[in-house]
């Protein structure tokens, strides 16, 4: 059994005796009930981790760092997924979802035909939460670099940002499928994937990402649900990629 893994938020050295945060030392020793002197591996998002032996002292949490260890489980591209905000807690999926498959980064839109609105105290508390679920899914999937969760932006402000790669939009009447837009940029390191709410793309919208040079294809002739449509987009990219 592999030994468990914690995101460790500190400059972290081989040989190195770490004091771990209270709420890392509070899930390893309450919530799991590591013991003392059990295999653990910390990562501090930097790329790399440290496999180490877990310390305990009262409720105090410490671990021993063992040699750095060089290991990745990055993609060899980047993906971006910019999802339009689905109602209820689907995005807490699809933050989850896209980690293990190695979304590089998470654009929540406040589209206009998004259910879920969110501003002030309110919207802070739902990136922070995202931001949990993404370094938890880094944890249990093996990754050693955090995804990035950007703060919802509506979608012409996103939009007005610097391009990242080939920016596609998937939408079901396109002319163009995905395999066949990829095939065309085998050479591709940076791909950005745009996915609507469950009411999709305003008209608007539409024509606002035409306007930015991004790019309409579909995918497959069936109509994905929008938490399953960009971890599918994402994960067909990355095979078709060859990432």
């Amino acid at each position: 059994m592999s030994a468990p893994r914690f995101f460790c938020d500190l400059p972290l050295t081989a040989g190195a005796r770490v004091a771990l945060p209270d709420a890392l030392a509070h899930h390893a020793l309450r919530v799991l009930r590591l013991r003392h002197g059990e295999a653990i591996v910390l990562f501090n998002g930097q790329g790399g981790e440290f496999p180490a032996v877990l310390e305990a002292e009262g409720k105090a949490g410490f671990a021993r760092l063992g040699p750095f260890s060089p290991r990745e489980a990055e993609l060899a591209g980047r993906i971006t997924l910019v999802q339009g905000l689905p109602s209820g807690d689907k995005m807490d999926w699809v933050v989850e979802k896209a980690v293990e498959l190695g979304v590089a980064r998470v654009c929540p839109v406040a589209a206009q035909r998004s259910v879920l609105q969110l501003s002030g105290p309110r919207l802070d508390k739902r990136v922070a939460h995202w931001r949990r679920i993404a370094q938890a899914a880094s944890e249990q999937c093996g990754r050693n670099r955090l995804m990035a969760v950007d703060a919802p932006l509506a979608l012409a402000e996103w939009l007005a940002q610097p391009a990242d790669g080939l920016r596609l939009m998937c939408h079901p009447e396109a002319a163009d499928d995905l395999a066949a837009r990829l095939r065309a940029d085998p050479g591709l390191q940076a791909l950005t994937l745009l996915v609507g709410p469950e009411g999709g793309w305003s008209d608007k919208e539409l024509e606002q990402a035409r306007q930015a040079g991004v790019q309409a294809v579909r995918f497959g002739p069936r109509v994905l649900r929008t938490e399953t449509a960009g971890l599918a987009l994402a994960s067909a990219a990355g095979a078709l990629l060859g990432w």
